[in-house]
């Protein structure tokens, strides 16, 4: 087991190393630290709303981003190993095909603890400039958005394992889109399609799909009455707990079906 975890966890450093040289990653934190930059600009220009401003687009900005980085780089992770063909020098190797896969998105889980830190702490130095507060629902939220991206990434990871980076990044991204939006998608399934095929089909849809409505709350609603803002009323960390275990279990399940699903693939 110890030897296991070594070998699983030198596969999470080397795919690190490889992410934070990747240009295009640099490209997008620093459009996100000149959107939070930017951010000033525009508190400036609303009434008393400096701090508000910030924040939203602060958060807004953290979550694109990371979204961008977590679907395009998550998708390559596999990829990249099969073009290089180092793939069938690492894999012949007293290594299992569980290890590389989970090295693999251990290393990215990583890469993007790091960038929502830097970037977290981008946002805090913007809002201590306006005089504003990086409070404890800040972190709530930061620490959402950082979920989501690593269950974004074992979905990447998941499609990868089986298909071409483009449809692997099509994929993921109509997950996402149809997760973003699964409260609206199963209130039109209990309202205007009610008791229709198109209704329960909807309602299966939302159920088996990754709810990544549940992620990105401020401004939103989870009860449908109580509308959640990181500026007044937010959830606690009972909430992120929760959030943390479906991720966990999901992404966990994603995994899994990946590492069977690459286990299978002939590299000969």
């Amino acid at each position: 087991m110890i030897e296991s975890l070594q070998r699983i966890w030198a596969i999470a450093l080397n795919t690190f190393r490889e992410t934070t040289r990747n240009r295009v990653l640099y490209v997008l934190v620093l459009f996100a630290v000149a959107l939070m930059a930017f951010s000033l600009v525009l508190g400036q220009l609303s009434l008393h709303e400096n701090t508000r401003v910030i924040k939203d687009l602060g958060l807004a900005g953290m979550s694109a981003v990371g979204l961008v980085i977590a679907l395009f780089v998550g998708v390559n992770l596999l990829s990249k190993e099969l073009d290089r063909k180092t793939v069938f020098f690492v894999i012949p190797k007293p290594l299992d095909r569980h290890e590389f896969l989970l090295g693999k998105f251990v290393g990215m889980a990583v890469t993007l603890v790091v960038l929502v830190a830097v970037m977290s702490l981008t946002l805090a130095g913007v809002l201590a400039i306006e005089g504003g507060s990086h409070n404890i629902a800040m972190i709530r939220a930061e620490a959402l958005v950082l979920l989501e991206l690593m269950l974004v990434t074992a979905l990447a990871l998941l499609f990868s394992s089986f298909s071409s980076p483009y449809l692997s990044a099509m994929f993921t991204a109509s997950l996402w889109v149809i997760g973003r939006n699964s409260v609206e998608l199963r209130t039109l399934a209990s309202g205007k399609l009610a008791g229709t095929p198109a209704g329960a089909v909807l309602e299966t849809i939302t159920a088996l799909l990754p709810d990544f409505h549940a992620f990105y709350i401020s401004g939103a609603s989870i009860d449908g009455d109580t509308t959640l803002s990181v500026h007044e009323s937010f959830v606690g960390w009972g909430y992120v707990a929760e959030i943390a275990l479906y991720a966990f279990l999901y992404g966990g399940m994603c995994i899994a079906v990946a590492i069977v699903l690459f286990r299978r693939r002939d590299f000969t």
